[in-house]
């Protein structure tokens, strides 16, 4: 019986010819239907056969692919049409060409031969990733058995059935840019368009594929270049240049050669205290060295470290004309910038001397502290993006510290485009990486990066840096200061709430700050804060603080065991408590926060050993300060981002430390500060997410951690 729709055809049976093509039906893994309503199968189809296998996508390919040519072969008469899913087409070999379109961009096509026609994949598959993402996922993909064919549809209705341990890195590439949205599109009919930094994509398809490219040689050379980076070839230092340089800052060298001889750009995010000033210096002389200098390097630095920046290269690199274009009289300096190696000026001084310093190419234009411009949206940041340069580099310990935001700025001045417009950066990968946890997109975007950001951390490289141990000393506030506590805490919870019933969580981020604030102050000393509500005015103002008492505590007795110490606030205020007390207990230090005049005679004090303590404010003294001499640290405060509080640490945990270095973090028990603590492993999971390729999710601030923020003391 032949069915057709509902037309039935009745022949006449040979029971025993029937019974030799069932057994050959089974030989190849079919099975007749004896009931109706078997597998979804409706009454009319009772006695058909169906794959046995559960894989029906894969049986039904291999009995095409394999069977049907068999049993054709023995006389059987076997028809399909167009729309059968496994009507499959004969595959022949695979191709692939790239066009240079531009400087900037580049065309590539793979696809197959089909009936001796070339037909290209890349449409196909992107439309297939496009309509089910989720079947394409990175987790999907590694679920998916190497042996499984991939099925795609063709544009005659008919499918192809490609092997899909061939397939895998390609729909693994594909998906990416599919996903990514702004790199690259569909062409009018077989091509995609990439921007030419995606070359690294190239070296990936090929060795995925097996297959030569046709043509765009100057591209295959450098996507092999950017796929296998970590293998530069070394790069001598310079003759006159006055250090021997650590094996990994001898790499380090080599890799921003490498950029300048591929024109692009690149984030030196070593570790706080690994020498990237040093690394910079020489990658300029070379620069010089090889004739290529013809126009001055210009560092925008933070005003602390102008006169880190003129000593070092007078040390390092005296061959260098350094010009300090800084001062009331700098405009002096203008005249003499075609003169100059270096020029070097602050991120203040950006918006005051934009017309100047835009009159001029610059040879390479380097941000120093570049988390300077992590706020793409200040006018430093879009200034320092406008300047005319050959080459862009960034020199940070903290490429990322809150969120992915920060990274994206970094990237639109260094290479424009290359991560997208903001907005779409924020839909594609901030908020499916921050808020949902997701992978997949965390992993493409670390490897995307992975070219242009070289990061090494002292615990890699840097072995004979002497032990660091971290201590966290709690302290349980109590009596006057514990009942304030509550106090704040009851009120601020009430307004907080009500701010974010009326206008939601996004737009309530003032008053949610305006309130931990209070909370951290009354933490450290409740002196700081400064009260509105009636019945916290109730408190006495002479509410002792129990950190404070610690912390004298802690340095009397370090202090007799000679130790040099840096202690640590945000709260320049807090500094000055603790500053009145030292005095009263006739304890000699030295105090450098934003309103020091004089950076270098504190410093030279300290390192000096004339004073074995320095009070130091987080923001003002976080960075652009070796402090070798200290042996302890004390962080009196925490703060959100674990990564300022480690740029502080590495003032004195850095090359050129000879002791264990040990650092105290003081936090109130059951407070706000301890969950500013717990809170901060997830920034931290988010940096090395991205920064070093390690697991783990993170989110941003929710309602539940706000919920945990404003509890009461346990």
């Amino acid at each position: 019986t032949r069915f057709d729709q509902e037309k039935i055809t009745r022949v006449a049976r040979n029971l025993d010819a029937e019974k030799v093509s069932r057994g050959e039906l089974r030989a190849a893994q079919f099975e007749v239907i004896e009931k109706a309503l078997t597998r979804g199968v409706t009454q009319g189809m009772q006695g058909a056969f169906v794959p046995i296998s559960q894989d029906v996508e894969a049986a039904w390919t291999a009995f095409v692919q394999t069977d049907m040519p068999r049993l054709r072969a023995a006389g059987w008469q076997i028809e399909m049409t167009k729309q059968f899913r496994f009507n499959l087409a004969m595959v022949g070999d695979w191709y692939g060409e790239v066009e240079d379109a531009s400087n900037d961009w580049f065309n590539i096509e793979i696809g197959i031969e089909v009936d001796g026609a070339r037909l290209s994949l890349i449409p196909i598959l992107i439309k297939l990733i496009r309509a089910s993402p989720a079947d394409w996922s990175a987790d999907a993909l590694a679920r998916r058995d190497d042996g499984a064919p991939v099925l795609v549809p063709l544009p005659d209705g008919r499918s192809a059935s490609l092997p899909f341990a061939r397939v895998r890195s390609m729909l693994t590439v594909l998906y990416e840019i599919a996903m990514r949205g702004d790199g690259g599109s569909e062409g009018a009919t077989t091509k995609l368009r990439l921007p030419a930094l995606d070359a690294a994509r190239l070296a990936d398809l090929e060795h995925a594929l097996k297959l030569r490219w046709m043509g765009g040689d100057r591209l295959r050379a450098l996507g092999e270049k950017l796929a296998g980076f970590t293998s530069i070839a070394p790069v001598p230092t310079p003759n006159n240049f006055n250090a021997v340089l650590r094996p990994y800052q001898q790499d380090g060298l080599a890799w921003l050669q490498f950029l300048v001889a591929h024109d692009l750009g690149g984030v030196l995010a070593d570790d706080m205290g690994l020498g990237k000033t040093v690394q910079t210096l020489a990658h300029i002389l070379t620069e010089k060295a090889a004739g290529r200098l013809g126009r001055p390097a210009l560092v925008v630095a933070p005003t602390s470290m102008m006169n880190v920046w003129k000593s070092e290269a007078a040390k390092f690199a005296p061959t260098l004309k350094v010009l300090l274009s800084h001062g009331t009289d700098r405009k002096k300096s203008f005249e003499r910038f075609g003169e100059s190696d270096l020029v070097l000026t602050t991120y203040a001084l950006l918006a005051r001397d934009e017309a100047e310093l835009k009159k001029h190419k610059w040879h390479l234009v380097i941000l120093d502290e570049a988390q300077n411009i992590k706020n793409a949206k200040t006018k430093a940041a879009a200034i320092a993006s406008e300047l005319t340069a050959n080459h862009r580099l960034c020199l940070t310990g903290t490429p990322l510290e809150n969120h992915l935001g920060e990274l994206w700025s970094l990237f639109n001045f260094l290479l424009p485009g290359f991560l997208g417009e903001e907005r779409g950066f924020r839909e594609r990968y901030r908020t499916p990486i921050e808020r949902e946890g997701d992978y997949a997109r965390r992993a493409f975007l670390a490897r995307r990066i992975k070219p242009f950001l070289l990061r090494r951390t002292k615990a890699e490289v840097a072995k004979d840096l002497p032990p660091k141990t971290e201590i966290t000393r709690e302290v349980d506030i109590t009596g006057a200061q514990a009942d304030l506590y509550e106090t704040v805490r009851v009120a601020m919870d009430k307004r907080v709430r009500d701010e974010i019933a009326a206008r939601g969580l996004a737009k309530s981020h003032i008053i949610v700050l305006d309130a931990l604030l209070k909370l951290r102050q009354i933490c450290c000393d409740p002196r700081l804060v400064k009260l509105s509500d009636t019945s916290a005015k109730k408190t006495s103002p002479a509410v002792k603080s129990a950190k404070l008492e610690l912390l004298l505590e802690m340095l009397d007795e370090l202090l007799e065991e000679g130790r040099s110490i840096l202690v640590f606030s945000q709260f320049t205020s807090m500094l000055a408590l603790i500053e009145a007390e030292l005095v009263e207990r006739k304890i000699k230090y030295v105090k450098l926060t934003g309103e020091t005049r004089d950076r270098e005679t504190p410093v030279k004090k300290f390192q000096g050993g004339d004073v074995k303590l320095f009070l130091i404010s987080l923001k003002a003294g976080g960075t652009g300060l070796t402090l070798t001499a200290a042996d302890t640290v004390i962080h009196y405060d925490p703060w959100w981002n674990p990564a300022v509080e480690n740029q502080a640490t590495d003032r004195a945990h850095r090359i050129g430390q000879t002791k264990p270095v040990f650092v105290y973090k003081l936090v109130a028990r059951g407070t706000v500060e301890e969950k500013i603590v717990a809170m901060q492993a997830g920034k931290a999971a988010l940096a090395a997410g991205i920064l070093n390729g390690e697991t783990g999710a993170t989110k941003s601030l929710n309602a539940d951690d706000l919920k945990a923020l404003f509890e009461p003391l346990i």
